[in-house]
Order: structure tokens, then C-alpha cells, then sequence
């Protein structure tokens, strides 16, 4: 089924429907479908046409977490609290910085050695 949505979302690319939402719907399809890497492309696309697409920010972090970018992942987490904050979108704000801590706690363990 996500490889049908995937298919029928990329036939709208480039065309007058093209805009932030549609990429990242594509970007929200590819990551259900484990294709992290091709994800966060698309959500950086939807961010470039929208930079205050806080939901975009949000799951570009997930997306370079699943593909192994732990600190890309924390610093589209970072911006995107920004970008929630000055949105009035308190709970992308709270979720994302939850993640964040996250990736923070793993990155100082790691750098213990534990």
C-alpha cells in the first residue's frame, strides 16, 4: 500500500500541487516505508519551501536518527524547537526536545564509554 501512495505522491512533483505539504507527505510515506535517507531529503525539500513547517522539522530528526545522523538528527530537532516555539506549537516543541534530550543522553554515554 505505501508503495502506491509513495508512487502516486512523486507523479504530483513539480507540478501545480507541488508545495511543503506534498513533500512532506512523500517524506512521511517513505519513512513509514523504511526508506529514512530518501525521507529526510524530501522533508528538507518541504523545509526549504516552508521553514516554519514545524512538523517537517520534527520528523526530519526522526528520519536522520533512523538513517544513523545523530547529530544532524539533534540539530534539525534544535532549529525545529525554534521554529515551534515561535509557531506557538508547544507540543512539536515538547516532543522534539524530548528527542533531543534523547540523542544527548546517548551521545554523553557513548563518550563515557558506557
Amino acid at each position: 500500500m505505501s508503495a502506491q501512495i509513495i508512487a502516486n505522491l512523486e507523479k504530483l512533483l513539480c507540478g501545480p500541487r507541488d508545495n511543503a505539504l506534498l513533500r512532506y507527505s512523500l517524506g512521511n510515506e517513505l519513512l513509514k516505508a523504511g526508506d529514512a535517507a530518501a525521507a529526510a531529503a524530501r522533508f528538507r525539500e518541504a523545509i526549504e519551501r516552508d521553514p516554519k513547517f514545524s512538523a517537517a522539522w520534527k520528523l526530519l530528526g526522526k528520519a536522520l536518527a533512523d538513517a544513523g545522523d545523530a547529530a544532524g538528527a539533534l540539530a534539525a530537532y534544535e532549529t525545529g524547537i525554534g521554529v515551534a516555539e515561535a509557531k506557538g506549537d508547544v507540543q512539536a516543541a515538547k516532543e522534539m526536545t524530548v528527542f533531543a534530550r534523547r540523542i544527548r543522553k546517548a551521545q554523553e554515554a557513548a563518550a563515557s564509554g558506557g
